[in-house]
């Protein structure tokens, strides 16, 4: 476990030793802070917004919705120069000769991803947070919201990761895994269609419909499970390539 959490802190810190790790948290708050206080206008200037949805369902809500499409865009930025960049540099073959396995390099790697990722998170709890002192505030609907924004984008982290291991280009890499995460999102509409066979597996694969669960706070351990089991696949997936690599 010490060599897992020490490339996680390594990766963590020469994340934020990059622009593009503050460029990026810099505009995802700027684009984030524009909406909620587009919504928060709204809400205000709707005489029927407080009879028909809570100040949680309405903000909230369509706040951490948004959020998930600008993190679509987001995160393969993030992901693409974990395994790439250093192909590409030659610096992986010192990688594959460290005392340590794969599978601690491929967690390490990922948890760091998670220490970035949490910090988006906790900036956007900032926001709904902010109102704490003029409204009543439903916190499981506000937890639920971001525990679903966390393994969401936990499962696109795993994706990216995976994809930054098959090529040496970081560009590449990016545009696989925006590639790779829009299918994934996009099956839901094989799920709604009837004239598809087996649209309720489609529907389950779906990375977007198990969020909406939870944006609208409702917790089921299944979706929990669903995000956990599609960031396992996909870690696995990335040991196996870096093991045929090596070998």
């Amino acid at each position: 476990m010490s060599n897992i959490f020490n490339i996680a802190r390594y990766e963590l810190r020469r994340i934020f030793l990059s622009p593009l790790a503050w460029a990026v948290l810099a505009i995802v708050q700027f684009i984030m802070g524009f909406v909620f206080i587009n919504l928060l206008v709204e809400y205000v200037n709707n005489p029927y917004s407080g009879d028909q949805f809570g100040v949680s369902d309405y903000i909230g809500g369509s706040l951490y919705g948004f959020a998930t499409i600008l993190l679509l865009l987001v995160m393969p930025l993030m992901t693409m120069r974990l395994f790439s960049e250093e192909r590409k540099s030659g610096a992986i073959t010192l990688l594959f000769s460290a005392p340590v396995s794969l599978t601690e390099i491929v967690l390490g790697k990922f948890l760091g991803l998670l220490g970035f990722v949490a910090v988006i998170i906790v900036l956007m709890a900032a926001m709904p947070a902010s109102l704490h002192w003029s409204t009543d505030l439903d916190w499981g609907r506000i937890a639920a919201g971001l525990l679903g924004l966390f393994l969401l984008m936990t499962a696109f982290g795993a994706a990216g990761l995976f994809v930054s291991s098959l090529t040496r280009e970081p560009t590449i890499a990016a545009v696989g895994s925006f590639g790779l995460l829009l299918l994934v999102w996009l099956i839901n509409i094989l799920g709604y269609n009837d004239n598809v066979p087996f649209k309720e597996l489609f529907a389950y694969l779906s990375l977007i419909d198990h969020y909406e669960s939870l944006r609208r706070g409702v917790f089921d351990t299944a979706d929990a499970i669903y995000y956990v089991l599609f960031s396992s696949l996909f870690l696995w997936l990335t040991v196996l390539r870096l093991d045929m690599e090596r070998n």
